[in-house]
């Protein structure tokens, strides 16, 4: 079976990428496999990779970074001067989120009932429970599993970012092409939306490690989902979090304020049809796009991200890219970028926005000219008939702390 490929002229496509989905579609039980246009190498496994199967499930297929993903909170708020926000942003990223909630009884919550459990913690923020209170529940996934030999300490880690290509990000609504799709979001031209891309951070490497790279089936299969459903929803609490706390420097954590928004997984398995017939749809670093559904594209931070209206094409297996996809390793980015670039440099953006980071490392190896340019992505999503532009995204102060 030959894989798909969402590409396009102007798309630079990196060839062990290519390689590695090829060798995807010759595992056991895939019956199609699709590259979104950011693929690039991962660790034995592409990413910016669906993969449908039928009878069994791959844990490798979602990785270490299993309920990674994006959330973005839309705002009436207009003006967002950035020093200010620089400011509020350090205090806001400066303490736990939870600091007096039970940590037994906020694991608990996060993992059996995501974002909107929180809601029913005792000792958590008015504002945080506000937002929590607004999420609609996870009936999407099956029962989170049994969480106990995930229990110790990863309650800590909700409100936080994590490493590599994750984010927190104050951005403005800037082009808007379909206005009536932006106006059911609550997306206006000119306002300021939260943007949190981020996962369940440690949760998914022992989710990874627990299971390796056996290819599971039967009560495996359904043990597997089970641990994978709870690493989803305490994924998307843990986005919640950081939406609080950039909302919370923003000065938009009031009900008349919030004018909508949406999550989405990237890295996870769901049960859907493809040519008709039940299969489980591998999505590892790609965004769901179902009929009508809002999903997100994310550019590095020197580059928009687009909001996108999703097309349900089973050519792309009902999915977009996640993002504008690396065409630099972080080590090699690293070595090339540190003496191209002065820090002073790379803590602002060609588009006017800061960046927030105290690894300086990190700084080049997220570097914009590490990643592929957006608008071929994009384009080549349109071109494919997978998903249409809504709104367009410019971050004004983005978070790496």
């Amino acid at each position: 079976m030959s894989p798909t490929l969402i590409s396009g002229p102007d798309v630079w496509m990196e060839g062990d990428a290519t390689l590695q989905l090829d060798a995807v579609a010759r595992l056991d039980g895939c019956v199609r496999a699709a590259g979104m246009p950011d693929l690039h190498p991962g660790r034995g496994y592409p990413i910016g990779a669906v993969v449908a199967t039928r009878d069994v499930v791959h844990p490798q297929l979602v990785g270490g970074d299993a309920g990674c993903g994006a959330r973005l909170v839309a705002t009436s708020v207009e003006r967002a001067p950035a020093d200010k926000l620089e400011r509020r942003l350090r205090v806001a990223f400066d303490h736990a989120v939870v600091a007096d909630a039970d940590p037994a009884a906020l694991f608990a919550a996060a993992w059996h009932h995501g974002a909107r459990g929180l809601a029913e913690i005792d000792g958590l923020p008015d504002g945080l429970r506000l937002l929590a209170a607004r999420e609609p529940a996870t009936d999407d996934l099956p029962p989170s599993g049994d969480p106990t030999r995930y229990r110790v300490g990863f309650e800590g880690v909700l409100g936080t970012i994590g490493g590599g290509n994750h984010f927190a990000e104050i951005s403005r609504v800037d082009t808007v092409v379909d206005g009536e799709a932006a106006a059911s979001l609550g997306l206006a031209r000119h306002a300021v939306v939260v943007l949190a891309h981020s996962g369940s951070r440690g949760l998914g490497t022992a989710l990874g490690q627990a299971w390796g790279t056996r290819a599971l089936r039967g009560d495996d299969l359904d043990a597997y989902r089970g641990e994978l459903a709870g690493a989803c929803r305490f994924a998307a609490a843990n986005r919640l979090g950081l939406a609080y706390r950039l909302l919370t420097a923003l000065g938009a954590l009031r009900d008349h304020t919030l004018r909508g928004g949406f999550d989405v997984t990237h890295n996870d398995v769901r049960a859907e049809l493809v040519d008709g017939a039940p299969a489980w749809i591998h999505r590892k670093g790609a965004a769901p796009a179902y009929a009508g559904a809002p999903t997100v594209v994310l550019g590095s931070r020197g580059a928009p991200s687009w909001v996108m209206r999703g097309t349900g094409a089973e050519l792309g297996l009902r999915s977009v890219a996640h993002g504008a996809g690396r065409r630099m390793k972080r080590g090699e980015a690293l070595a090339k970028l540190k003496d191209r670039y002065q820090r002073r440099e790379v803590a602002r953006s060609a588009l006017g926005g800061r960046v927030l980071c105290d690894d300086q490392a990190l700084l080049f190896e997220e570097h914009p000219d590490a990643y592929k340019a957006i608008e071929p992505v994009i384009a080549a999503l349109e071109a494919h008939g997978l998903a249409s532009r809504v709104a367009s995204l410019t971050p004004i102060v983005t978070v790496k702390l």
